[in-house]
């Protein structure tokens, strides 16, 4: 029987798709469930045509509703067909005729590039590109680049390359498999490299026996990253109506042999940028943990905020569809964790209160120095190392803090903090951090809770909170799936794991390709990074990069906005958002983040009295379909938006002076919080998936002008 598989493009388009286009897909699939191929071919509904001057004639069209249309791959033999795109009529059929498909002949799977267009733009680059040996691709042999699957075509189009830049015109054209190896070895990575990454995960698993230069029915079962074969229209209804979860159908071959790896001998770890989905990679490891769970066994998924914990619990329930499975995945913040071993009716400190309570802790031991010096001691130091004796503090190295402190001065900060902490114990306080070191002791002492532990979001976690996760599973294959990346660093917080006893050497991987931004919106955020240093998670030698880290998606580049005065410039704001909501992106699409708590509400204020519906970003409290989220550039941490506007842009908001120690307190110190508000930047700007709109009144941020030359 005929089939109507999904290529990963169209489900990209989901979103900006209107009801009644997705009703005529999910017809269109049903008429391939039920008819038979000659059947199709004569249905004047479906109307399967042929096209004239087609660069490919296996690329045909179907009617999906009036004036719109939808590109298919129809192979001469075979019953599978596969949605490419669906388009206005006039364009799909100018998009469909310039497409050429084809088979790789290293990874088997099915390719679509854009041969009419690559055919117009390689003579003319032919004739501008220099010596062969300057050329971009000069160091790699034909005998390597086909070794990875450049074909003919794509080799001769690849050798008139001179720059990166050069390569980003292309890219959009090229097949998708031989497109990624070219963007990795323009990055400076080696053939070797590449072919680990990128092309043996595409051949793990498959079958032995090559795939014919025709038979597309087999290669599209082989494209299983890129092609959803969907069996019923309840699971068909499920992607099309939740297109921002179409996630779950794909992953990336690197994603699926870590997600879905049997087992690993010990703690695993993955890194990388924004949006390469190193939470997707956690969601389906507890989904492979839970298959293998023995009775009593239990999971923890855990994070560092409640608005992380909200998004996890809805990822986990859109992918494990099982409640009795779900039920024994607790899904909580490491601080929410450690209350409920400690077991505690003392109250956490607020916002505001500790600043004072180091003020009298200072002033009762007569200590002259700040009481921000203070708190950073006990944090950096006393908690981070877990030193439980005046004696042990005066032993302990200090690397990393950037102020001095002979010996002989350390007992009376040692009896600083001491009294500090005697008062909240005697008023009924506790600190997070402080909760934490307690939980590891009670945990150490009556044994761990879970036979998994899976932590996302974990670059920001104290050594206080990673020594609650070490004692909370037993140390055995699979106790600890860690996700993080350090360019993500939004707290003053850096860990050595292996000192605590995680050793993630030898299970750690790198993911390097966004599924999040565009390539616009990528690169605008990625210069607001460049030339600083990143320490890894964990303790190999040199600085975690950005090197090879791209987006596979095409799109507007961010926009900016200066304003005169903060009224104008959320007047501005309003505008912007109408726009987006009247090009038909949903309320719920959309986030507005910025520094301030205040400039929150005044944006929602404002918002909802221009008539669009808004709503905070608090906590654990889901997000509303049919409302505008506003957030913290904190609280934003781990979501993703359709289009984001990051607004309040300016200087004296970013940095933010109170959240930077001066140098004369901590050099070091100093230099970690300007990195952190510089990640912090980042990190907004990298939950838009297809808009970016960013603003300022008076001055503008000094990182936005820095990544600006």
């Amino acid at each position: 029987m005929p089939r109507l598989a999904f290529d990963v493009a169209f489900c990209a388009q989901l979103g900006k798709l209107q009801g009644s286009v997705k009703q005529g897909v999910f017809d269109a699939w049903e008429k391939f469930e039920r008819l038979t191929l000659d059947q199709l071919f004569k249905d004047q509904g479906l109307k399967l045509e042929t096209l004239k001057q087609a660069r490919d004639p296996h690329i045909r069209t179907i009617r999906i509703d009036q004036g719109t249309r939808g590109v298919v791959l129809a192979p001469d033999s075979g019953d599978t067909y596969v949605l490419l795109r669906v388009m206005p009529h006039d364009k799909a059929i100018a998009w469909a005729v310039k497409q050429k498909a084809s088979i790789n002949t290293v990874t088997q799977a099915v390719e679509i590039r854009d041969i009419a267009m690559l055919d117009e733009l390689t003579p003319s680059y032919e004739r501008l590109a220099p010596a062969p040996d300057q050329r971009l691709f000069a160091r790699f042999s034909d005998g390597d680049l086909a070794a990875l699957g450049i074909d003919d075509t794509t080799l001769r189009q690849a050798r008139v390359l001179t720059t990166p830049e050069q390569l980003e015109v292309f890219a959009p054209y090229f097949p998708q498999d031989q497109r990624e190896v070219l963007e990795y070895l323009a990055a400076g990575f080696a053939v070797e490299d590449v072919w680990r990454d990128l092309v043996a995960v595409s051949l793990a698993n498959q079958p032995a026996e090559p795939v014919g230069p025709a038979d597309y029915e087999s290669a599209i079962h082989r494209t299983r990253t890129r092609i959803a074969l969907v069996t019923a229209s309840e699971e068909l209804r499920d992607i099309l109506e939740k297109p921002f979860d179409a996630w779950r159908v794909f992953l990336h071959p690197s994603q699926h042999k870590v997600a879905y790896r049997a087992s690993f001998s010990g703690p695993a770890q993955v890194t990388g940028g924004p949006g390469t989905g190193k939470t997707v990679v956690a969601l389906h490891r507890v989904r492979h943990l839970l298959r293998h769970l023995r009775d009593g066994d239990r999971i923890l998924l855990t994070t560092y905020t409640n608005a992380l914990v909200a998004a996890l619990r809805a990822g986990l329930g859109a992918l494990v569809e099982k409640e009795a499975l779900r039920d024994r995945v607790d899904i909580m913040t490491v601080d929410a964790f450690a209350g409920r071993v400690v077991s505690t009716s003392r109250r956490p400190l607020r916002a505001g209160e500790e600043q004072a309570r180091w003020d009298r802790a200072a002033q009762a031991t007569g200590f002259t120095g700040t009481a921000q010096f203070l708190a950073q001691e006990y944090k950096h130091v006393i908690l981070a190392q877990n030193l439980r004796t005046c004696e042990e503090y005066e032993a302990a190295d200090r690397k990393g803090r950037g102020s001095a402190l002979p010996v002989s001065a350390r007992p009376l900060v040692w009896r600083a903090i001491e009294e500090f902490t005697r008062r909240l114990a005697a008023d009924g306080l506790r600190t997070y951090l402080g909760t934490c070191a307690e939980a590891a002791d009670l945990l150490q002492a009556g044994g761990p809770r879970y036979r998994h532990v899976v932590v996302d979001e974990a670059q920001d976690l104290h050594p206080a909170q990673w020594r609650v996760l070490r004692a909370a599973a037993p140390t055995r294959p699979d106790d600890l799936f860690i996700t993080g990346d350090p360019h993500q660093r939004i707290y003053d917080t850096k860990v050595s794991l292996k000192a605590i006893g995680i050793k993630v050497a030898g299970r750690s991987t790198k993911m390097r390709k966004n599924y999040r931004s565009t390539h616009e919106i990528l690169s605008w955020s990625t210069a607001l990074l460049h030339g600083r240093s990143f320490e890894q998670l964990e303790d190999e030698t040199g600085n975690e990069t950005l090197l090879g880290y791209r987006s596979a998606l095409h799109g507007n580049g961010p926009e900016s906005h200066a304003a005169e005065s903060p009224e104008a410039e959320l007047k501005a704001l309003v505008t912007h958002v109408r726009g987006w909501l009247d090009s038909g992106i949903t309320p719920g699409e959309i986030g507005v983040s910025t520094r301030f708590n205040k400039t929150c509400e005044q944006v929602t204020e404002t918002l909802r009295a221009a008539g669009i519906p808004a709503t905070r970003v608090r906590g654990d409290a889901p997000a509303l379909p049919d409302a505008v989220s506003i957030g913290t550039m904190h609280s934003f941490k781990g979501l993703e938006y359709r289009c984001v506007a990051v607004i309040g842009v300016h200087d004296g908001a970013l940095p933010f002076p109170k959240a930077v120690t001066p140098p004369e307190v901590d050099r070091l110190q100093h230099e970690a919080d300007l990195l952190a508000e510089r990640c912090l930047l980042f990190v907004a700007c990298t939950r838009a998936r297809d808009g970016l709109y960013v603003s300022w009144s008076g001055k503008p941020s000094p990182f936005l002008l820095e990544a600006a030359r």
